[in-house]
């Protein structure tokens, strides 16, 4: 029996933001947090990430209590720290110093092995008339693909 695929995605992310690099991170979690991660009951929406003391840290995502959880249970909104390469932390950290330029959390996968995955990006944030042409794009596709259904 196959178990269903986990694939939470932050659908702002991509609308606000033009994601440059991308990398996957595995992140610190409790028991309870991936059990719900499992269940699919997480939250990527007003996340971010940032650098500290040479270690990134996702603020802001909601991994909702285990129903089963009882005293064990963690926080919601608690601050969960990315395992990433040095090398990699020291890119997104220099990246994210310039102006205009922030990680965005994009999608939340378990991966072959079972463990949670994050994939961060490196974003910039779009302008309003950018945001016009993402929307003018996706509502063009639409129409392409509902009249070539006829």
């Amino acid at each position: 029996m196959k178990a269903q695929q986990v694939n939470i995605k932050n659908k702002k992310a991509r609308f606000n933001y033009e994601i440059g690099d991308t990398y996957t991170a595995g992140m610190v979690l409790t028991g309870t947090e991936i059990k719900s991660i499992r269940e699919g009951k997480a939250s990527l929406t007003d996340s971010y990430c940032i650098v500290e003391n040479g270690e990134v840290w996702v603020k802001g995502m909601h991994i909702s209590e285990y129903f089963y959880g009882s005293y064990n249970n963690h926080a919601a909104r608690r601050d969960r720290k990315l395992l990433l390469h040095r090398k990699e932390i020291a890119k997104i950290a220099k990246a994210a110093d310039e102006p205009g330029f922030t990680i965005v959390p994009i999608r939340i996968f378990i991966n072959d092995k079972g463990y949670a995955k994050l994939v961060i990006g490196i974003g910039k944030g779009k302008k309003q008339y950018d945001k016009r042409q993402s929307i003018k794009e996706r509502e063009d596709k639409r129409n392409i693909d509902r009249f070539m259904k006829r």
